[in-house]
């Protein structure tokens, strides 16, 4: 960024380089971008950061970033785009949630460069006997990597508590062990990997006293459960397991001291949306912005946009609903939020829009957002250097 765009502020840059182009339109700001990736790579400390690809849904982008040094694999978020990915050139994935979706499984065991390239996750027997179907049908080997439950769970019996997200069963390094010996009974299916996803450390801002000592409570529990949980699997199928995957954008520095992680993944760290803002770990630079103008004045102190309702999944709370910050002083209105067609804002900033000025937002969510445009723009100080396809723009939704 140039001393004259430092200058600036970001609504100003942000509609010089788009005064050209219509709205809605979304944006990334590489500077912020390229900021943020350096540091994630700084507070992974030399472990590898794969690139979870659902914060992301921009495949330039996410080429991009991959061709920093420290940054490796992506962490896909569904079968048919880790074979799309491959397809592209990556030559790492691993799918990061299990899948049931059989023809992907039978079409990613028939390709041998994907087969080589990906690994499908399982917390289930019913998800490997379907990947061991897959591979039997296309007379190869598939990997897997067994999703282990991060959650924190203090208590005894039914005074026990669970913090964290629901995601898989095996909890325990005896459940581990016990998926890990099935792996190991199935032809055409080889275990390469654990992943720990501790949400209630990853996923949560440092916004009280209660969600830091969570966070503290259960980087203590996985230090003790990643190393117990590895050594069962291990004895489990006789071997060592080469990749164990933890962390995220929130967490990335804690998972990273873990001697029984191989890897990290992030991927929100990349853009920051809003609901990254209150982490002490780091420092955020928002880098993804969508573009909305001025269709209508329809009362002193109000000004309504075209667009808008990109709305973030997750429990339906205000904190999920996009956020104006360009120009300043502007706010969703209690009763209407983020709309479908029009958004109306009202506060200072709205006194001086007119009509067809241009209003700029961040999401709630990394990625989310980038299914409601076809293109973004790639944008360094207050000018556009490039326009890619997202996902969407390349006529792929893998749901």
């Amino acid at each position: 960024m140039t001393a004259k765009d430092q200058g600036r502020t970001l609504g100003e840059r942000l509609d010089a380089a788009t005064r050209h182009l219509p709205a809605p339109l979304a944006v990334v700001d590489l500077d912020a971008l390229e900021a943020n990736a350096s540091d994630l790579v700084r507070r992974a400390g030399g472990v590898p950061v794969r690139v979870a690809s659902k914060s992301v849904r921009v495949r330039a982008v996410l080429e991009k970033v991959l061709s920093r040094p420290g940054f490796h694999g992506v962490m896909a978020y569904s079968v048919r785009e880790a074979s799309w990915l491959v397809a592209h050139g990556v030559d790492d994935v691993l799918v990061g949630y299990p899948s049931v979706d059989v023809a992907a499984l039978q079409e990613l065991a028939a390709d041998p460069r994907a087969a080589q390239a990906v690994t499908v996750m399982v917390d289930d027997v019913a998800h490997v006997d379907l990947v061991a179907r897959a591979a039997a049908e296309a007379g190869r080997s598939l990997h897997v990597c067994v999703d282990v439950d991060a959650s924190l769970r203090p208590g005894i019996g039914p005074f026990r508590a669970h913090l964290g997200t629901r995601r898989s069963p095996v909890h325990t390094p005896a459940d581990a062990a016990a998926l890990a010996r099935v792996v190991a009974t199935r032809a055409g299916v080889e275990l390469r990997g654990l992943m720990f996803y501790e949400a209630q450390v990853a996923g949560l801002p440092d916004t009280s006293p209660a969600v830091r000592l969570v966070k503290r409570a259960s980087v203590a529990d996985l230090a003790r459960r990643r190393t117990a949980v590895l050594r069962a699997v291990e004895d489990a199928v006789g071997h060592e397991v080469p990749l164990v995957n933890s962390g995220g954008s929130g967490s990335i520095e804690v998972s990273a001291r873990d001697r029984a992680v191989t890897e990290v993944t992030a991927g929100s760290g990349l853009f920051v949306p809003t609901l990254f803002d209150h982490y002490r770990s780091f420092t955020p630079r928002p880098a993804a912005f969508f573009g909305l103008d001025v269709v209508r004045r329809p009362a002193p102190g109000f000004a309504t946009v075209h667009g808008g309702g990109y709305v973030a999944s997750g429990p339906a709370t205000r904190s999920r609903l996009p956020r104006p910050v360009a120009p300043d002083g502007l706010r969703l209105t209690s009763r209407e939020g983020a709309g479908e067609v029009q958004t109306p804002l009202q506060g200072p900033g709205a006194r001086g829009l007119e009509i067809g000025d241009r209003v700029w937002f961040r999401h709630a969510k990394a990625g989310e957002v980038m299914e409601r445009f076809d293109a973004v723009h790639l944008v360094r100080g207050d000018m556009v250097v490039t326009t890619v396809p997202t996902y969407r723009g390349e006529q792929r939704a893998f749901g």
